[in-house]
């Protein structure tokens, strides 16, 4: 017989009932699947009608709720309702919703554990430049940022940024990449009859150009920032930190993308001490719980800088499989911050997601070499959303595309954005 402590809304015994948020996503369904393996019971609140957790076998029940950013009151209303009629004993936001659910923290709270930071906090990490200062400030090494908030400042600017080097322009609230701006690689005649393109890391200037916001941008999108490029690998990270210090940690390269700056298909955990010492500082600083990820860039002299924050989940989740420790971290942080252990994936671990690798795959076919390393990846990885046992949910993320599809076309949007349309936080009134 299970018991609740009294007065706080816990579940005494190991298995716990667990609430996600973000069905849609596969980090909430490998999560899930984690969750369940390890004995807890769990459910899902989603506001998309299609999600790749409604058909798996690892979720108790799932429910439809309101659209966390175009009805606000309404979606915290009903999760209170769900936390309770389900005797939740900890929720776990899992995307962008995690803003929202920030702001009625204090209510869920008083029913269950919330794992989620405050918004103010939230804030700060989310928006690009805000992000950046604060990492400078704590002697972390970033990039040259700075911040565009209209026309007039774009135009005093360019004077400065032409002259300095190479720039990435981006929106200070997007996701996945959306809108990224990045150097131009110029195709030019080598005098050899062939052409030649320049990588934009090459130091001639003359060879590449930046690609500012048009106009029409800067009015529709703002703020945006312009970070100096700096050429070299990408490497991303996800974390569950509890009270500053860090009780799971992975590291990993982003080879395989939708599109050139897109999402991540493919994880493969890699050994970085220099992304590790970087996030554990950042952490220890801030006093930060909850899940967080950070995107770098790695120098040629191995170097690394942060470029972004996403305090949420992240794919590096997947490096994780069968997920027995990382349940761990999530459920019972602070007995971890006790016996000083730190969660990391087994090392080698890889993972992809099946049907936007093949995709991938496509672009590599005319890049001289590229397609036998693409292949070399796909071989033995492990897809994130097919599994034996239950293979619903890739049937599932077909009727997914294809909602994203039609609210994509009805609102003129990218399919990407239609992905998060209702649950994006872009700074709104807190």
């Amino acid at each position: 017989m299970t018991t609740r402590s009294e007065g706080t809304g816990h579940r005494a015994s190991a298995s716990l009932r667990v609430l996600l948020t973000g069905g849609r996503a596969p980090v909430t369904l490998d999560l899930a699947r984690m969750l369940h393996r390890a004995g807890h019971q769990v459910y899902v609140a989603e506001s998309a009608a299609r999600h790749l957790t409604r058909s798996t076998g690892a979720v108790e029940q799932c429910a439809e709720v309101p659209s966390p950013r175009h009805d606000t009151c309404a979606y915290l209303a009903e999760l209170e309702r769900l936390v309770q009629e389900w005797q939740i004993d900890l929720l776990i936001p899992m995307c962008e919703e995690v803003f929202y659910v920030a702001q009625g923290a204090e209510r869920l709270r008083a029913h269950c554990r919330v794992l989620v930071t405050t918004l103010e906090q939230l804030h700060e990490l989310h928006h690009k430049y805000n992000f950046i200062q604060l990492a400078g400030s704590l002697g972390l090494s970033v990039p040259d940022t700075r911040l565009i908030n209209n026309k007039q400042e774009w135009i005093e600017t360019q004077s400065v940024l032409q002259t300095v080097g190479n720039w990435v322009w981006k929106p200070v609230y997007s996701r996945f990449a959306a809108k990224v701006r990045m150097p131009k690689i110029i195709t030019y005649d080598n005098g050899t009859g062939s052409d030649q393109q320049w990588d934009v890391s090459h130091k001639n200037h003359r060879h590449f150009r930046n690609d500012p916001p048009d106009e029409e941008e800067l009015s529709s999108v703002s703020p945006w920032v312009a970070q100096a490029y700096i050429p070299g690998q990408m490497l991303c990270t996800y974390s569950i930190a509890h009270e500053g210090q860090l009780v799971a940690h992975s590291t990993y390269d982003s080879r395989y993308r939708t599109g050139s700056v897109g999402a991540s298909v493919f994880f493969e955990q890699v050994e970085h001490e220099g992304a590790l010492a970087w996030v554990r500082q950042f952490v220890e600083a801030t006093g930060f719980s909850g899940q967080i990820g950070f995107d770098f860039i790695e120098d040629q002299d191995g170097r690394v800088y942060a470029i972004e924050c996403n305090p949420r989940a992240t794919s590096g989740i997947h490096l994780f499989h069968p997920g027995g420790d990382l349940v761990r971290a999530l459920t019972e942080p602070e007995t971890l911050v006790k016996e000083r252990r730190m969660i990391t994936p087994a090392r080698g671990s890889k993972a992809m997601l099946m049907l936007p690798m093949l995709g991938s795959g496509v672009q590599q076919i005319f890049g001289k070499g590229k397609l036998r390393a693409w292949i070399t990846a796909w071989r033995g990885t492990r897809d994130v959303v097919y599994v034996g046992q239950d293979i619903q949910p890739i049937f599932e993320q077909f009727g997914v595309v294809l909602a994203a599809w039609h609210l994509a076309r009805s609102q003129k949007i990218s399919l990407t954005e239609a992905l998060t349309h209702d649950i994006e936080w872009n700074g709104e009134q807190q």
